[in-house]
């Protein structure tokens, strides 16, 4: 702090004797001084410096930038510029994948500027909103974006800007093979769009602890992240949706190669260590994947999605920043709540002179469990409020007053472990009795506790709380639509058909809207073909099994050879859906039978069919 204030100083004396000058930034950046209350450093390698310039425009923000010093920015500006250019070509094939491109510019040797995005924040501090364990959490991002997004269409348009941006950064960052991929250089906007900073590695010089590659999944995609697309822990047909944005994306870069392939190897020669031979433009050759045909780079990139998504190493990457950065942390820093978007005080929200736990309400969205509903009625006369909060948020609300004071100034919790189901009304209602005292208790503790912001912010109402006025609605599943008497078959499967060459070739897509199976679990799916006439059953063709869903994604390639045209008019396909059983008979999930005399295989169909039990399938 003291070497960043006499700096500052030096800084400040510059525009006393110059008046104003343009930031390198970019040539329109004009600024007139410096702003040392907003300036500040990172706790990175580097210290990169949090600076902030007055604008000359009297309208205008504060100038926002970070100064490097220490890594070579050249190859950072080369990166942003390689993604600028995918992002054009998307744009020009009509699809915008809400990409977040900054400026960055090298100033000199191991020094530059950095643009800085404002409203954005790192996944880390997201993550760790929810303890030092969140990397491992499912529920932090949706829960940040839904904090800055309450509304109901706010958030909706947060979730398809992230689903579209995190396609794109997987793509890029795959392509470019860029890595050094942790929590603290991936960044959230509050309007949901992701992008990545800090391209210190790419083509594939990946960090290594001893013999092992630190990032060893093809790019950085959570289970956190699938949450939010998904709208929960299950997969939904949002999440084909986002599949297929990253193969569409991907198969429009592939056709574009040379370029890339061109303008990287006009860089050979600048002297950019990881930028120097031939190697490393193999590098971009092997994940372009040009000899490839778009059907199989959409198989192959659909695997790379599934490997990164059920890579532990990621997380567990995650969570060791996590540590080493904890003692970078200011003890200045104060703990916040995790759900509520802004903190409140006794002075703006005014003193509480009462809570009383009224009941406990069955929710089934985002996930199922019981909700609290406190009734907090303030000093002001007529002044009462209805929040509704999870056991889990009490818990949070309980583990950060813990930082804050010593156990004996804070009444016992009520205990988190119960034998039996842990989300029984039975257990619901006891815990409703206990939460009710530990409340009770909170207010009437020693002022430096019951006055303190975190539990002022804690009872003060969010916009979920508005509909807990006062009355008890009968809950009713997000997913009612879907409800389907037991033992009935049903969904939709989507298929891509085209003929070419004596060749049938069936790709077999997503299933959504699978029934779950009798006993209430969700199936292990899978897809059987049969083209019919076949008595000696030599067509059968299957896909892999998926595991514990009602909307899988395949994108398997299934090929019948040797099919003269003439055939195709006599020919059925038959595809079943099964759900794997082991041991026992595998059960019939739903099934279509498609005429080809009824497609026009001239060119490929691709669609959506109907699963019955028996019957012909319209597209």
């Amino acid at each position: 702090q003291g070497i960043l204030r006499e700096g500052l100083e030096d800084v400040k004396q510059f525009f006393k004797a110059n008046g104003s000058c343009r930031l390198p930034l970019s040539p329109s950046l004009l600024v007139k001084g410096i702003v040392p209350r907003d300036c500040s450093y990172f706790n990175s390698n580097a210290v990169p410096l949090k600076l902030s310039f007055q604008n000359v425009d009297p309208l205008g923000e504060n100038i926002r930038v970070i100064f490097k010093c220490g890594d070579d920015l050249r190859q950072d500006m080369l990166t942003l510029q390689m993604i600028r250019i995918m992002n054009k070509i998307w744009v020009q094939e009509g699809l915008d994948m809400r990409m977040v491109i900054f400026r960055c510019f090298s100033t000199g040797r191991g020094r530059g500027m950095v643009e800085m995005i404002p409203n954005a924040e790192t996944l880390r501090k997201i993550q760790v909103e929810h303890g030092v364990t969140g990397s491992f959490k499912d529920r932090p991002l949706a829960d940040w974006l839904q904090k800055h997004n309450p509304e109901e269409d706010e958030y909706e348009k947060a979730v398809e800007n992230f689903i579209y941006s995190c396609a794109g950064c997987c793509v890029a960052t795959y392509v470019l093979g860029i890595c050094d991929r942790h929590n603290d250089n991936i960044m959230l906007k509050t309007t949901g769009h992701m992008f990545h900073i800090d391209f210190g590695r790419f083509l594939g010089h990946a960090q290594m602890f001893g013999n092992i590659k630190r990032d060893r999944a093809p790019f950085v995609f959570t289970s956190d992240m699938a949450y939010v697309i998904n709208g929960g822990d299950k997969p939904s047909s949002r999440f084909h949706d986002f599949v297929d944005l990253c193969c569409q994306a991907y198969n429009l870069i592939r056709k574009h190669t040379h370029l890339f392939l061109n303008l990287l190897g006009l860089m050979l020669s600048c002297g950019i260590p990881e930028l120097s031979d031939l190697e490393d433009l193999k590098y971009v050759y092997d994940a372009l994947r040009p000899q490839d045909s778009d059907a199989d780079a959409t198989t192959y990139f659909t695997r790379l999605i599934e490997s990164s998504l059920g890579s532990v190493a990621t997380k567990l990457n995650f969570f060791i920043h996590n540590l080493a950065q904890m003692k970078f942390t200011g003890s200045d820093a104060r703990p916040t709540l995790s759900f509520a978007p802004r903190t409140h005080t006794i002075k703006t929200s005014g003193r509480i002179r009462d809570v009383f736990l009224c009941r406990h309400e069955r929710v089934f969205n985002p996930s199922k469990g019981y909700t609290y509903v406190v009734k907090v009625q303030r000093e002001s006369p007529g002044e009462v409020a209805f929040v509704q909060r999870t056991f889990e948020e009490f818990q949070e609300l309980h583990n950060k007053l813990r930082l804050l004071f010593p156990s004996s100034l804070l009444p016992s919790f009520p205990s988190r472990f119960v034998i039996g189901r842990s989300r029984g009304e039975a257990v619901a209602e006891r815990r409703k009795e206990e939460l009710n005292g530990y409340i009770w208790h909170l207010i009437h503790a020693a002022p430096e506790v019951a006055e303190c912001d975190l539990i002022y912010t804690f009872f003060h109402p969010l916009p979920r709380d508005e509909k807990a006025s006062g009355t008890n609605p009968t809950p009713k599943p997000a997913d009612a639509t879907w409800a389907r008497p037991l033992g009935k078959v049903g969904g939709e499967v989507k298929l891509s058909i085209s003929y070419k060459n004596n060749k049938l070739f069936i790709m077999v897509m997503h299933i959504r809207g699978l029934p779950p199976l009798q006993d209430g679990n969700d199936p292990d799916p899978y897809v059987k073909t049969y083209l019919l006439p076949d008595p000696q059953k030599t067509t059968k063709r299957k896909t892999k099994v998926a595991r514990k869903t009602c909307n899988p994604t395949y994108n398997e390639m299934l090929v019948y050879d040797g099919i003269p045209r003439g055939d195709l008019q006599q020919r059925e396909l038959r595809l079943s859906v099964l759900s794997e059983e082991g041991f026992w008979e595998n059960i019939l999930l739903g099934e279509v039978g498609i005429r080809l005399r009824d497609l026009d295989l001239a060119q490929e169909k691709m669609g959506w069919f109907a699963l019955g039990s028996r019957g012909h399938g319209t597209l």
